[in-house]
């Protein structure tokens, strides 16, 4: 396999709609499609994440002080995040899913809030969620409900699932 960044525009694409899960399901499938344009014939998975607390949808932090804004809105709350795969071919999506996990947030101090951002940026200013569970990111939580591949960025078992189904894997 190849990792391949997708060239789109994530703002387009989630212009005009209100529905978490249709956004992300929306960001996977263009990335697949724009990968799969100059791949012909070649199997092109795009996975996308996105985060929503109390309603609110939230995108990757822009800067440093934007990212601890974020973790003090999402201290001591309940946070969801969808991740979304889609599997295209020759411009065309042939299978997309979407799963969530429920992440609760435990009461962050101001302290702590630096002291993480100090620890884990800027390798968390690429995440939606302002965290990575490879690094400290599950100091964030008191609870997580969910698959862990989901919260990694992709529902996995259910891609690999799809893939045996079409025989391109073995089963």
């Amino acid at each position: 396999f190849e990792v391949v960044p997708a060239d789109i525009d994530e703002e387009a694409a989630k212009e005009g709609e209100t529905n978490a899960e249709t956004i992300v399901t929306r960001l996977a499938e263009a990335k697949a499609v724009a990968v799969s344009k100059d791949r012909p014939d070649t199997w092109v998975i795009g996975s996308d994440s996105v985060v929503t607390v109390e309603g609110r949808l939230f995108s990757k932090p822009r800067s440093r002080d934007e990212a601890a804004e974020h973790l003090r809105f999402f201290s001591g709350k309940k946070m969801v995040l969808l991740s979304a795969s889609a599997i295209a071919r020759n411009e065309e999506v042939e299978w997309s899913l979407s799963g969530y996990a429920e992440l609760d947030v435990r009461e962050l101090s101001e302290e702590f809030v630096q002291s993480y951002l100090d620890a884990e940026w800027p390798e968390v200013g690429n995440t939606v969620g302002v965290f990575r569970m490879e690094g400290r990111g599950a100091q964030l939580f008191d609870k997580i409900v969910g698959g862990h591949f989901t919260i990694l960025g992709m529902p996995l078992l259910p891609v690999l699932k799809q893939l045996r189904k079409w025989g391109l894997l073995p089963s």
